[in-house]
């Protein structure tokens, strides 16, 4: 049925929905009409008026209570789904015209979270108070999904990612650099060239983290030949750290996490290449075209400044 469909040349008003949900809540026009404010006369008035648009009785009136119609019941169940999605539109309405409030969720790769959150999240406390973050960490084939079925709002994630419909903001590039037993030939070097990779043992993150992919791609570059041994047992980088701690190998960070994953063990060393460093980007991430672009947009920019206090190179949008 169109929803310009007419009833007895009247369209039912939002007023004589509400009056018409307070009574079926109450079944009471007293309580009603002072649980919305009305008067009673104007409630009972909007009621009738309501029940004349649609043609058909809702409400049974007698002495001593109200009870609703059998067509009542039913038409009181789709106004209180009509009411909610006028809230609702309301509620969007209101964000449009003030950005950086309501809920933003935001997804974040587990090689992000540990080291920028407390900069992001300092950032939304201070200078955006209203905004209701909600953060979800999961891994980037799960962010992309999540983004694409609304499920997310924004990510902040490694690109390029080269998917269509994602337009990507821009925040900084960060090196990797080596991590390494104290007592290794490269602990402490600042010009490592790429080429020590092809024959180091090299301890990786598990399938499905990007950081992964982005260190083998660093190993190709360097020359490291196919199949060559690379263990793959840790799911995060605390785990990687440790293996390395324990003498098992060497590992590639990105810089933003050295000082947090480095720092419990005084054994453990770390290695800079040689310029041009191997580095990775990080960026936001929206639906192209996003009703909040520009909230978004400015968001990054706010973030390009946060974040210029750690290792970082900005990387303007």
């Amino acid at each position: 049925m169109s929803p310009y469909t007419q009833y007895n040349g009247k369209q039912p008003s939002l007023a004589q929905l509400r009056a018409f949900a307070a009574v079926a809540e109450h079944l009471h026009f007293r309580d009603a009409a002072a649980a919305i404010g009305m008067s009673q006369p104007a409630l009972s008035g909007a009621v009738s008026a309501l029940e004349e648009a649609l043609g058909v009785q809702l409400v049974e009136r007698t002495t001593r209570k109200v009870l609703l119609s059998p067509a009542g019941e039913r038409v009181a169940a789709r106004t209180r789904a009509v009411l909610e999605a006028v809230g609702e539109l309301l509620e969007e309405a209101e964000a449009a015209r003030a950005p950086f409030t309501g809920v933003l969720r935001l997804g974040v790769i587990p090689t992000v979270a540990p080291y920028l959150l407390p900069a992001v999240l300092r950032l939304v406390r201070d200078r955006y108070p209203a905004l209701d973050l909600q953060v979800h960490e999961e891994q980037t084939a799960s962010l992309l999904e999540g983004l694409a079925a609304g499920r997310l709002d924004l990510l902040l994630l490694a690109v390029p990612l080269g998917m269509p419909g994602v337009t990507e903001l821009p925040l900084f590039e960060e090196d990797f650099v080596l991590v390494l037993p104290g007592d290794h030939e490269l602990a402490g070097r600042q010009d490592i060239p790429r080429e020590a990779l092809r024959e180091l043992p090299l301890l990786l993150l598990d399938e499905g983290h990007c950081l992964r992919d982005q260190a083998l791609d660093i190993c190709r570059e360097a020359g490291r030949a196919e199949g060559a041994p690379v263990t793959t047992t840790a799911a995060g980088l605390a785990t990687l750290v440790q293996l390395v701690a324990g003498g098992l190998g060497a590992t590639l960070l990105p810089r933003t996490a050295v000082r947090v994953e480095t720092g419990r063990d005084p054994g453990l060393m770390t290695g800079r290449f040689a310029d041009p460093a191997p580095s990775r980007r990080i960026a936001l991430a929206m639906r192209t075209g996003a009703a909040r672009q520009a909230e978004f947009t400015a968001l990054a920019a706010a973030l390009r400044e946060a974040l210029a206090e750690l290792p970082v190179t900005p990387v303007s949008g």
